[in-house]
C-alpha cells in the first residue's frame, strides 16, 4: 500500500490550495474504508484535519477547519483531495493523508500513511 500526497506549496494568507493523495495497492470500495488528513507543524503534535468514508461520502472535521477545508474522493482514481480555502498562517504544516477502517480523530486507527506534503501560508 502506498499513499502519495501532492500539490503542497506556498500560498498567501486568505488564499486557497488543493492537495491530493493517490493510493496504490489499496482499493477504496464499499463501507469501512476511511481516508483522513492530518497535519503537523514544527514542535507540535500531529493534528487531525478531516476524514471521509468512501462509499457513503460522509465527512468529518473539527471546528478549526470546518467551513474552510473540504475533503472529497474520486473512487475511479483512488484519490482523495483536500481543498483548503481562507488559509491562515496557523495552517502551515506538513499535511499527511492516511487510510484506515474507521474515521476517528486520532492517528492510531489509520494503518497506512503518506510521506506528507508541505503547506506554507504567509
Amino acid at each position: 500500500v502506498q499513499l502519495v500526497e501532492s500539490g503542497g506549496g506556498s500560498v498567501q494568507v486568505g488564499g486557497s490550495l488543493t492537495i491530493s493523495c493517490a493510493a496504490s495497492g489499496y482499493t477504496f470500495s464499499g463501507r469501512g474504508n476511511c481516508m483522513g488528513w492530518f497535519r503537523q507543524a514544527p514542535g507540535k503534535r500531529r493534528e487531525w484535519v478531516t476524514s471521509i468514508y468512501f462509499g457513503s461520502g460522509s465527512t468529518y472535521a473539527p471546528d478549526s477547519v470546518k467551513g474552510r477545508f473540504t475533503i472529497s474522493e474520486d473512487n475511479a482514481k483512488n484519490t482523495v483531495y483536500l481543498q483548503m480555502n481562507s488559509l491562515k498562517a496557523e495552517d502551515t504544516a506538513i499535511y499527511y493523508c492516511a487510510a484506515g477502517g474507521v474515521c476517528l480523530s486520532q492517528p492510531g486507527p489509520y494503518h497506512h500513511w503518506g510521506q506528507g506534503t508541505q503547506v506554507t501560508v504567509s
